[in-house]
This record gives C-alpha cells, sequence and structure tokens, in this order.
C-alpha cells in the first residue's frame, strides 16, 4: 500500500506546515486592522485571545470526532472553516465580527492542528520510532512558522491587510487535497493499537487520565507554554516597533522563531526518545525563563531582538512533541487525539490570557514590561511542575508496552 508511515509523516508535517505558517502571520495583521478602524490594541488582543481559547476548548471535541469517525471528515470540514474564518476576517469591521471571525478560526484549527494530526502519526509508528516522529511533524510546523510571517509581510506589503488575508485563505485551501492521505493512517491503528487499547471507551481513558496526577501537572505546564506563545507571536512586532525598530524585524522575528523551531521541534522528539521527557520539559521551561530575562535586561537593538527570537525558536514548540509523547506513553496511543487535545485546552487558557493581557497591560501602563515578568515566574513554575510526574505507562498497557 502506498500509504506508508513515511507518507503519512511527510503529508502530517506540510499540513501542520500550512495550519501554523497562517496563524503564525496574525501579529503582523495587529497595528494594521487597529490603525484602519481606529481600535485600541486591546481589541485585536482579544479577537487573538478568543480564537486561541476556542481553539483549545474545540481540541477535545475534534480529537474526540476524529478519534471515532476517522481524521479525514475532521480534517475536510476544519479546513473549510479555517479559510472561511479568515475570509470573514477582512470584512470584519466592526469589533464583534472581528471576535465572530476569530471564535470560528479557533474552532476551525482545532481539527487541523497536533492532536488531530498526531493522531495518525502515532498510530502507525512503532513505539521506539514514535517520538522522533512527532518531532518531525512539529518540525514542520516550525518551518510554516518561519515561512509564514514572512509570507504575510510580503503580501500585506504588496496587497493590503485584507488582500493578504484572501491570499492566506487560498493557501488554506490545499489542506483539502492533503486531508484524504491520512486517512489511512487512522484505519491502520486498530490493528496496532492492540486488544487492551481497542476495547477502552473514551469515557474510561478519560476517566484513567483525570486519576492520574501526572495528566494534571502536564495540563499546568502546557497552560505556561500557552502563555508564552501567544503573548509573543502576538505582541512581539508591536513592541519592536514600539522600541523603534522597523517593522521588517517584528516579521523577522517571528519568522527565526518558525526556522529555529524546526531545529527544536526535532531535536526535542529525538531527545524524547533516549532521556525522560518529562525531565526535558523541566529544562525547556526554565530555558525560556532565563532567556525573557536575558532579553528583559538587554539593550533592545536588531542583534538582539532576532537573537531573542532564535534562542525562543529553539524553545517554543519543542513542548509539543514531548508533552504528546508523555500522553501517549502513559496512556497509550488509543485515545491520544482526546487526551492530548484535553491538555491542550489548559494550553490555550494560557493562550488566551497571555494574548488578551498582553494588551490589556499596554493600554492600562503604555508598557510590556509586567507581561515579560509574568512570563519569567510562570517559566520558573513550569520547570518545577514537570519534575514529579510520574511517566511510567498505565498498569493496563501491560508489561509489554512498558
Amino acid at each position: 500500500m502506498w500509504r506508508t508511515p513515511a507518507i503519512v509523516l511527510a503529508v502530517a508535517s506540510l499540513m501542520l506546515a500550512l495550519n501554523m505558517g497562517v496563524r503564525q502571520g496574525f501579529g503582523l495583521f495587529l497595528e494594521p486592522i487597529s490603525h484602519t478602524y481606529g481600535w485600541p490594541r486591546e481589541v485585536f488582543s482579544l479577537s487573538m485571545a478568543i480564537q486561541a481559547l476556542m481553539w483549545g476548548i474545540s481540541q477535545p471535541v475534534a480529537g474526540a470526532l476524529a478519534d471515532r469517525f476517522g481524521a479525514i471528515r475532521v480534517l475536510l470540514l476544519s479546513t473549510l472553516a479555517y479559510a472561511g474564518g479568515v475570509v470573514l476576517m477582512a470584512f470584519a469591521a466592526t469589533p464583534a465580527l472581528m471576535y465572530l471571525a476569530s471564535f470560528i478560526v479557533g474552532a476551525a484549527i482545532s481539527g487541523t492542528s497536533f492532536g488531530v494530526v498526531f493522531s495518525p502519526v502515532a498510530r502507525m509508528m512503532p513505539l521506539e520510532r514514535r517520538s522522533t516522529a512527532l518531532g518531525i511533524a512539529t518540525a514542520g510546523a516550525s518551518f510554516g512558522m518561519f515561512v509564514g510571517p514572512l509570507l504575510a509581510q510580503g503580501l500585506i506589503a504588496n496587497l493590503g491587510w485584507m488582500g493578504a488575508l484572501y491570499a492566506l485563505a487560498a493557501m488554506l485551501s490545499v489542506m483539502l487535497v492533503l486531508a484524504p492521505i491520512l486517512s489511512d493512517g487512522g484505519n491502520a491503528t486498530q490493528a496496532k493499537g492492540g486488544a487492551t487499547e481497542a476495547h477502552q471507551t473514551l469515557s474510561d481513558a478519560l476517566a484513567e487520565a483525570s486519576r492520574h496526577s501526572g495528566f494534571w501537572y502536564l495540563c499546568a505546564g502546557f497552560f505556561v507554554c500557552g502563555f508564552h506563545v501567544t503573548f509573543i507571536a502576538t505582541h512581539l512586532p508591536a513592541f519592536v516597533v514600539m522600541c523603534g525598530l522597523s517593522p521588517a524585524i517584528g516579521a523577522w522575528s517571528l519568522a527565526l522563531v518558525g526556522l529555529f523551531n524546526v531545529a527544536g521541534s526535532y531535536l526535542a522528539g529525538v531527545a524524547g526518545g533516549i532521556w525522560r521527557k518529562k525531565y526535558l520539559l523541566s529544562l525547556i521551561y526554565l530555558g525560556r525563563a532565563i532567556v525573557i530575562g536575558i532579553f528583559m535586561a538587554a539593550p533592545k537593538t536588531e542583534l538582539t531582538v532576532l537573537a531573542f527570537a532564535a534562542l525562543m525558536g529553539l524553545l517554543w514548540l519543542s513542548t509539543v512533541p514531548l508533552t504528546s509523547g508523555l500522553v501517549a506513553q502513559i496512556f497509550g496511543p488509543r485515545h491520544m487525539a482526546t487526551l492530548f487535545g484535553v491538555v491542550f485546552v489548559a494550553h490555550q487558557v494560557g493562550s488566551f490570557l497571555g494574548g488578551w493581557l498582553g494588551g490589556v497591560a499596554f493600554d492600562r501602563t503604555g508598557s510590556y514590561d509586567l507581561m515579560w515578568i509574568i512570563s519569567i515566574l510562570l517559566g520558573l513554575a513550569a520547570a518545577v511542575l514537570h519534575m514529579p510526574i510520574g511517566d511510567r505507562p498505565v498498569a493496563r498497557l501491560g508489561a509489554k508496552a512498558a
């Protein structure tokens, strides 16, 4: 059969690149949209926060539907909604319409992102290759995050912000062609999941996870991840301009986050197959706190901004293959899309607060200093929270899975 694990992995990586590439460029629209309509930054910030929250709330539902009916249906419907929501953003001349567009986009992203796309990959890969495969797929998303902001900035410069949104919506339609290739991955796992996993119901899986303390520690840690990435992705371009630098540096900073995230995500996936994932996660969050602290103290030049972006890129989505890998390692891959979706809710609650409070803090104080300080403290807390996670497979999986 031509739908081999390698092909499924390649397609999954490309779909995540499209998904995350478009989303990564949204922060570049903050200033032109706010300027066009005379909105305070809090309006666009809240719309991005709504998008992030809806992505999180919808993720368990999308995961459950993918686990139940297969990834292809969820991917196709979500792609149509994603493109339609981006078009609506171009028409949104009032805050209410912008919030509605973000609501739709956020819900649609849940059906085309990590939880749903990872599921066929995790199910087709043997246990010893799973962490590396998830790292490669996340690296695909990271590459999209590198290209996306540069493409969005070029589209804005040549087509205006409204034309740029139309073009991005057209790009998303490519996922309609790619989605069917992943369908075989969803069917293939029933055979690979094992009898014990195949007979576990979704309600049993959720109950089992809720009784595991490590599951809640992962939720808490992913909350911090979401706070960091959405605050920075939404507000770093505006922060750069506020520091007297060119808007192009803002675009390049987001692009460098994506570029260095390719290496960070892949290396995290490989490292997760060698060392204990929970300790790697602690190091990543500690690294974020240190990098943000140094950036706060350093003069804000083109070099320091780009260096900050590169270092944060190494630590950006490197949490994803490790966190999703821990979910599959502890509970098995059968209901991975749903369980990772629940963990992802916490991530997106953090994203909501990071994106929205960034705008609130700036409008109230004229500075982002408070948000940078909170980000440091949360990074330190997350580094501690991952240490006590019990990362052995649950007893249900048996000695063979262990």
